[in-house]
Order: C-alpha cells, then sequence, then structure tokens
C-alpha cells in the first residue's frame, strides 16, 4: 500500500534542517506546476478568444506555451520523484526480503540522484554554449537560453529529492519511494 506519511502537502518527514529543504523543496514544485499549467491555459484560451473575436492572435503565444511546457516537465519530475510516481521495474525488487530491499532502495535513490546532478551539470554546459551563440526568440525577442534555465533546476530538484528519499531510507525503519510515500502497493480492486 502506498501511504502518503503526513497529510499537509508541503509538511516534511525528515528531521531538522533536511526537513526544512524538503519542505521548500515542495513548495518550489507545487507552485511551478501550478503556475505553469493556469498561465499555459490562459494564455491558449486568450490566444484563441483574440483570434476568433477579434480576427488576430497574439504573436508570442507559441513560444511562451513552449517555455512553460520546459517548465511544466522539468518541475514536474521532481514532483513525481517527491510523491514516488515515477516508473519503476520492480519485479526483482519487489521478490526481495525487506533487508536487501531497503539496501537496494538506497542504492537506487544514491545512484539516480548522482545521475539527476550529472544531467545538472551537463544542461549548465549546454545553456553556457545557447547563451554564447546569442539567438533570440523571434516573437518575444528574448535570449533563447532562458527557455532553458527550467532544466538544471528542475534536475538538480530531482537529484536533491532521491538524495533526501536515500537520507529518509537510512535514518527510517520502513522503505520508502520517496521521503513521504512508504514502498508498497494500494488495493484498488472493488469486489461488486
Amino acid at each position: 500500500m502506498t501511504n502518503d506519511v503526513k497529510s499537509n502537502e508541503h509538511a516534511s518527514s525528515l528531521p531538522g534542517f533536511l526537513g526544512t529543504i524538503d519542505s521548500l523543496i515542495s513548495r518550489f514544485e507545487s507552485f511551478a506546476l501550478a503556475a505553469g499549467v493556469l498561465l499555459m491555459a490562459a494564455n491558449t484560451v486568450a490566444n484563441v478568444v483574440g483570434r476568433f473575436v477579434f480576427q488576430h492572435s497574439i504573436f508570442f503565444t507559441e513560444e511562451l506555451n513552449r517555455i512553460i511546457i520546459v517548465l511544466i516537465t522539468f518541475a514536474g519530475i521532481g514532483y513525481a520523484a517527491r510523491h514516488g510516481r515515477h516508473i519503476r521495474m520492480s519485479a526483482i525488487f519487489d521478490s526481495l526480503p525487506v533487508k536487501p530491499r531497503k539496501a537496494l532502495m538506497i542504492f537506487i535513490a544514491l545512484v539516480t540522484s548522482l545521475a539527476m546532478f550529472a544531467l545538472c551539470y551537463f544542461s549548465i554546459s549546454y545553456i553556457g554554449k545557447v547563451m554564447s551563440s546569442g539567438r533570440v526568440l523571434p516573437a518575444l525577442q528574448i535570449p533563447v537560453w532562458w527557455i532553458f534555465v527550467w532544466v538544471p533546476i528542475g534536475f538538480f530538484v530531482t537529484g536533491a529529492q532521491y538524495l533526501l528519499t536515500a537520507i529518509k531510507n537510512m535514518i527510517e525503519k520502513d522503505i520508502y519511494l520517496s521521503t513521504t510515500v512508504l514502498e508498497g502497493y494500494e488495493d484498488t480492486e472493488t469486489e461488486i
């Protein structure tokens, strides 16, 4: 069964400074996702109204939506990690006894964290190359590299979330998929 440890969305079950970092990351993810989805919807609706009512589209709608999609995608990977919602191939994992499963979960979280931090580093290098090209978006006239700023932020937040998950598994008795989600499956079948 998948159980949320706390009912408060942004409360952390980690102690002290780690809990503060975990809560701040949660607030950032939630705000970025909610603001991004609402802004994209408002931008798209405004463009449709402008096109059909006033016979003029908003000239920057496509570019703004592209920026928001990148934001939502890379804020979403951290959010999915926080809620233990990433795809897992768990046939071997599920067949292991508790102690090896816990050790494997710590190993998986640490390796995933390292991979996310590496991708953060490489994405910063890529942004540097795009920045030096001097390209700007045609409609908005802002530098293209601004679109990609969310990529290393998303990778960093996801890496931090997996690192916190590894730490949570090291200090707690139970096995956690994230800092707030216990390992297991929900029984969703209903008898009629």
